[in-house]
């Protein structure tokens, strides 16, 4: 007979990994003026895109109040509407406008993401705190969210939640409920606390990024776990307990459980690093690791207009590539929805091909019902670079190169087209930043009148007073008149 002299019960102190986004989120200074202004950069673009978002009604009819009709007093504002939630509703609602059509922010490492999903944690809390009386400052949304950058992007470096199945919005939730958390003014040990239950909970599967399930979830994922992260953190702050090892703990912990036994690995300390070098999704609303396709379609497209030719005369494209593109967005057969197309890169290469434009409506399915979309997808297939691939994870390069090769029907051979670096990198930053004000001036201009996206421009702009506006009053902004 076997003797079991059970469990353990003595709690044991905890996971390094959470002491040390505790000791980032509590006593780290922001002082690089790279990741600050970077961060201003990222708060007007990432706004526009929620802004953007309110023109689908496939959004629109997730967002509001959970009883209609509910008006929370000091309640967060969404963005573009008149809607008053609490914070945990203001969360899910502005995570979703942020997200809804990918063209927010990105991070691609081992693990992929959109580090800017955070500010719908971020400015749901801190807009209904503000509201309550607490001084905050666009200066603490700032910072807050080079915090949430670092916090997803460096756990995001060398760990691949995607090998395992896991969606990237794992790292959304526990980086939204870390910096949340002090923004509720729970202490260091409750921000450990709070973290864990992060980890804890139940992780979203990627299957609703992937063929054969892609769907509209993806675009709402990232507002769930932003809701999900306010709503551990009050659990904390009205006194609940933590569980120390979440990750460590043999059997039962995350480590065991949902990441084949592994531990965190990680590149660099805390920072500034990942908001100093966040992508910006400036002119395509298109899947990352596409972007410098569909910019490389682009050239095509010009090519053969000047050549008295049409995407009617091609015979074959092939799509040099990174390992992650073929993983993630190379898909053959039907497209069945807009969250279908827009992580489909043969679909994002033809478009642009055919039409010389790849926009928001493009992914509709009154634009895919166009018959030569479908036949040009037909003629084009990805192939693996390797050193493309390599220089994806190099951390002084960070590139997400893809080449186009186009063959005509008559057996002419275009000069393949290479581009590495899209638009929004860091190494183009001089060039894109003023692209990037073009696209917020879109996007605020389908919502408010001429004196109004005047007013806001100026404040936006304004790099000295900006950080020293309150919270409440830069929501004021853009909220629906």
């Amino acid at each position: 007979m076997s003797v079991h002299h059970g469990e353990s019960a003595i709690r044991p102190e905890p996971d390094k990994v959470l002491k040390e986004i505790a000791d980032y989120v509590h006593n780290y200074q922001v002082t690089s003026e790279l990741a600050l202004e970077t961060a201003r950069l990222c708060l007007i673009d990432t706004i526009g895109c929620g802004l953007e978002a309110l023109r689908f009604p496939e959004c629109t009819r997730l967002l509001g109040p959970v009883v209609e009709g509910t008006i929370v007093p000091n309640g967060t504002r969404v963005p573009g509407t008149n809607y008053q939630l609490d914070p945990i509703r203001g969360a899910f609602n502005i995570g979703t406008i942020i997200r809804w059509l990918d063209f927010n922010d990105c991070f691609l490492a081992a693990e992929w993401g959109h580090p800017s999903d955070n500010l719908g944690a971020i400015l749901a809390v801190a807009d209904h705190l503000a509201r309550r009386g607490q001084p905050l400052r666009v200066s603490d949304l700032l910072e807050s969210m080079v915090k949430a950058h670092e916090i997803q992007g460096g756990l995001a470096l060398l760990n691949s939640f995607n090998r395992v199945g896991l969606d990237h919005v794992v790292l959304v939730k526990v980086a939204s409920t870390a910096v949340v958390s002090k923004l509720l003014g729970l202490t260091h040990a409750q921000t450990i606390n709070a973290v864990s239950q992060a980890w804890v909970d139940g992780q979203s599967l990627r299957t609703y990024r992937h063929a054969p399930n892609t769907g509209p979830r993806k675009s709402w994922a990232a507002g769930d776990a932003c809701s999900r992260a306010v709503s551990l953190a009050l659990l904390i702050k009205k006194g609940e307990i933590g569980l120390p090892s979440v990750l460590t703990a043999k059997q039962w912990g995350f480590y065991d459980v949902l990441f084949k036994g592994k531990e965190f690995q990680f590149q660099m300390p805390y920072g500034t690093y990942i908001m100093e070098n966040v992508l910006f999704k400036i002119s395509y609303p298109a899947e990352f690791h596409a972007q410098t396709a569909v910019e490389a379609a682009l050239i095509v497209h010009e090519r053969l207009r000047t050549m008295g030719k049409s995407s009617d005369d091609i015979k074959s494209v092939r799509i040099r590539t990174q390992e992650a593109a073929i993983r993630i967005i190379d898909k053959q057969g039907p497209l069945d929805n807009f969250a279908d197309r827009d992580h489909a890169i043969n679909y994002m290469v033809a478009y642009p091909l055919i039409f010389g434009e790849l926009t928001s409506n493009s992914y509709t399915d009154e634009a895919a019902a166009d018959p030569r979309i479908d036949s040009l997808r037909a003629k084009i297939h990805c192939v693996e670079d390797q050193v493309f691939s390599v220089d994806y994870h190099d951390p002084a390069k960070r590139s997400i190169g893809n080449a186009l090769l186009v063959e005509l029907n008559d057996g002419t051979v275009l000069d393949e087209v290479v581009v590495e670096y899209p638009i929004g990198h860091r190494t183009r930053r001089e060039e894109g930043t003023p692209l990037l004000i073009e696209k917020f001036k879109r996007h605020i201009s389908r919502h408010f009148n001429e004196a109004h996206q005047k007013k806001i421009l100026e404040t936006v702009s304004d790099k000295k007073n900006l950080p020293n506006l309150a919270v409440d009053r830069f929501t004021d902004l853009f909220v629906k008149p």
